[in-house]
């Protein structure tokens, strides 16, 4: 099983629904977890209220920081905030393949509950069309370069 870090900043909204995705979709495949650079400490409701709407468990999730993961053998690492891809990623990643899969925050978004909540799906949606993606590929035998190469462009999809 293939372990896979999924990073943002605040690790509140968009890393959580990537790590909830991969988990649900790559059941026995890959095993997810989210992190941040700056956690906010606390997962946003209109994430965990996204993932029930659509049929995913919505407990144990947690806002924590990437620190948490030193030690721990991770062979992919996901960026998924906008600004991520310019942050320098923890040391202790060494040679993990790493890619970016950027997206708005849809924290960041106001208006009434359905404009936002509207907000998370197009975020669910775009993170699930990434993750079928991902879940296409032979990652467990395509070379680390090559593996790069193919999530990055799953990323540069259409959000």
């Amino acid at each position: 099983m293939l372990n896979i870090l999924v990073l943002c900043t605040g690790n509140s909204c968009r890393s959580i629904l990537g790590e909830a995705l991969i988990n649900h979709l790559g059941k026995g495949r890959f095993r997810a977890f989210s992190a941040g650079s700056h956690p906010t400490g606390k997962v946003n409701p209109n994430a965990l209220a996204t993932l029930q709407r659509n049929g995913l468990p919505t407990e144990g999730y947690q806002s924590q920081s990437w620190d948490e993961f030193a030690g721990q053998d991770m062979d992919i690492a996901i960026t998924v905030c906008d600004q991520a891809a310019g942050e320098t990623c923890p040391v202790y990643l060494g040679s993990t393949v790493r890619a970016h899969w950027g997206l708005p925050d849809p924290a960041h978004v106001s208006g009434t509950d359905e404009e936002i909540a509207k907000a998370f799906q197009a975020t669910y949606d775009a993170l699930l069309a990434r993750v079928n993606k991902l879940l296409a590929l032979p990652v467990e035998t395509l070379p680390a370069q090559e593996l790069a190469a193919a999530l990055n462009a799953i990323g540069a999809m259409a959000a």
